[in-house]
């Protein structure tokens, strides 16, 4: 996930470029915070963003030229280090500008580009200084590994390391590539969680079809990951595909070529996503939560979506404290009919809680304390919740909740 990806597996036809133009707050100087993504050729756009009802004018104006140039989208153009949003009419001015100078210099038509922003909330976007350097951007586009390292660094915010993930596969006899990257650490939670998430492909898929693709991909992977119960305003996930690799195009939902693509793609959503949980902000352990035995599996994702939100699961998975009985009960607030005294849980791989031999009821299982705690101080956590109530199931990922994370969150803005 840290490495640098390298040229063999970076998709044909994109180029990358990243430069500082003095939007980030309180950093060392020349810190990246402004990047650009650019297809040479046009290609197929799809795109989810945040279901907040409170949305920056970059996702509503991008959502609007996703929407007309779905078949023929250009570039991508992302600052960080503000949000642009809750700024007036003045906010939705500075995105339509910054999409009208990045076309102007590409070219193209402004609808072929989509604009994201990533920061504070309701602090004016200085534009002047992204209209100043976009031009400088535009003619230092690479399409080398050094680029897309830029990129991915210039989209940080409080993350301490960029995500990156590929993957490719094999249509028509030719290789296809996936590669994408992301930013966010925290406000992260299903629908949108609070990132910016770019994945480019040669591959040559219908915008119908990769738009549909990329909502069941979503739905098990990035809309699968909680930090901590919060959603932005400026969530976005773009997915472009522009047929370089010279395979055959997909151009309908079905199929092995298809099937080929859709495991690219969800392996490299997937890498992304778990990437972001990783690196939440004061974060020291990767949580998985697996339940099995729900009613459906949408009841098993509500269950587990409940134990990832839970303020007490986290905190007691910061501090190693095999307290089982804190996942239990959220469980039971999860609004899911099940059987208490029949369920059964595993927590760091040691089960904790169920029936004994010979018992029909579970209770609270002999536990060595300090083994326990010792499996608690992995990296990663998995959690195995049984509901014996149906065959549903579901798996989500979280992280724990530290002191740091209030550290970093009570002094974001100032």
């Amino acid at each position: 996930m840290s490495e640098i990806l390298s040229s063999r597996v970076l998709p044909r036809g994109f180029r990358f470029a990243a430069t500082s133009c003095g939007l980030k707050k309180r950093v060392h100087h020349g810190s990246l915070d402004l990047a650009l993504i650019v297809s040479d050729a046009p290609a197929s756009a799809a795109a989810v963003f945040t279901q907040n009802l409170v949305q920056a004018p970059p996702v509503v104006l991008s959502r609007a030229h996703v929407r007309s140039s779905a078949d023929a989208m250009r570039a991508v153009i992302v600052n960080s280090g503000n949000a642009n949003c809750s700024t007036g009419p003045g906010g939705m001015a500075a995105s339509r500008a910054t999409a009208q100078c990045v076309a102007k210099t590409l070219g193209c038509r402004a609808q072929q580009v989509v604009v994201c922003s990533t920061g504070v909330i309701g602090v004016p976007l200085p534009v002047e200084r992204i209209l100043k350097a976009a031009p400088g951007l535009a003619g230092a586009l690479e399409s080398s590994p050094r680029a897309f390292d830029g990129l991915t660094r210039a989209i940080m915010t409080t993350d301490t390391r960029p995500k990156r993930a590929a993957a490719s596969c094999r249509i028509g006899g030719r290789t296809v590539r996936v590669a994408g990257c992301a930013k966010g650490a925290g406000m992260i939670h299903p629908n949108m969680a609070t990132m910016l998430s770019f994945v480019i492909t040669d591959a040559a898929v219908a915008p119908g079809v990769l738009d549909r693709t990329l909502r069941q991909v979503v739905g098990r992977t990035f809309n699968c990951i909680s930090v901590d119960g919060d959603t932005s305003t400026n969530d976005t996930l773009l997915v472009l595909a522009n047929g370089a690799s010279g395979a055959s195009k997909i151009a309908r939902a079905g199929g092995g070529d298809y099937a080929k693509f859709v495991a690219a793609l969800e392996q490299v959503c997937k890498a992304l996503a778990l990437g972001i949980v990783a690196d939440g902000e004061g974060a020291t352990h990767l949580v998985e939560i697996e339940v099995r035995g729900a009613p459906s599996d949408r009841a098993a994702a509500q269950v587990a979506r409940t134990i990832s939100g839970s303020s007490l699961v986290k905190t007691a998975l910061a501090g190693a404290d095999p307290n089982w009985g804190r996942i239990l009960a959220a469980a039971g607030r999860a609004g899911v009919p099940f059987n208490p005294d029949h369920a059964e849980i595993w927590l760091g791989g040691v089960k904790m809680y169920g029936p004994p031999a010979g018992a029909s009821y579970s209770v609270a299982l002999p536990l060595d304390e300090r083994a326990a705690h010792r499996r608690l101080l992995e990296k990663n956590v998995p959690i195995v919740v049984n509901l014996h109530r149906g065959r549903g199931t579901a798996r989500v990922w979280t992280c724990d909740l530290t002191k740091e994370y209030v550290h970093i969150n009570a002094s974001y803005r100032t």
